[in-house]
């Protein structure tokens, strides 16, 4: 389904991102932790997750989780964006994290940012951290069958995930609604950002049961859906 989203225009969220990420994320680049898109556009792509998360819950989100962070996007765009949230940053890979946590550190000192290098699947079991987030988000991470079950247990019931989605008009076959209520799930809507990047956004409806995420490698080779 689709509605109406509150306005935001890309000029007024692009005045909010700190002029000292642009930088960071060129070398993030350089260390080949980014495709090869333009750094502006790379940069406008990350402000989609700002719009369709703003849109949908009327303000910032208070606590939100980024699967993936690699290179800083979305990470550091939403924390330039929304600097009284409180966010956790997810990498499975040493070298981004190292370069992350010296990013964030530098551009947003103080901040209540935790960055954090571990599988999704293996984090995704700590209690002190399942069904705590209003906002996940996803960006290149995996298939919809894994993005859903590594993100669907952070979520508290009533929060959000935001995925970047390929482009063209793909619809609702790629997240079934049948695999998403088994992580309690649901499709909420697909919003499109500056006529150019599109996003998937799901809510999440009730309880993930305990059993998800199952072991690090399964949701990719035994997918739900």
């Amino acid at each position: 389904m689709t509605s109406e989203p509150r306005q935001l225009s890309l000029p007024e969220l692009r005045s909010r991102v700190v002029a000292a990420v642009a930088p960071r994320l060129r070398r993030a680049e350089q260390l080949g932790f980014l495709g090869g898109v333009s750094i502006e556009d790379q940069i406008d792509h990350a402000l989609g997750f700002v719009f369709c998360a703003e849109s949908l819950l009327g303000r910032a989100p208070r606590t939100a989780l980024d699967l993936g962070s690699g290179g800083g996007l979305p990470g550091l765009i939403l924390a330039s964006c929304w600097p009284d949230s409180h966010f956790l940053f997810v990498d499975s890979n040493s070298r981004r994290t190292t370069f992350l946590t010296s990013a964030a550190g530098d551009l947003f000192p103080g901040a209540a940012i935790q960055i954090v290098r571990s599988r999704a699947e293996e984090i995704g079991r700590d209690d002190a951290l399942r069904s705590s987030f209003e906002l996940v988000t996803a960006r290149s991470f995996g298939s919809p069958a894994v993005t859903s079950e590594c993100g669907a247990p952070f979520l508290s019931v009533g929060g959000l995930m935001v995925v970047s989605e390929p482009p063209g008009e793909l619809e609702s076959p790629r997240w079934p609604a049948e695999g998403l209520v088994e992580l309690g799930m649901s499709v909420r809507e697909k919003l499109r950002f500056d006529d150019r990047f599109s996003f998937q956004v799901l809510a999440k409806v009730a309880p993930t049961p305990d059993r998800y995420p199952r072991r690090v490698g399964i949701p990719a080779k035994r997918p739900l859906f």
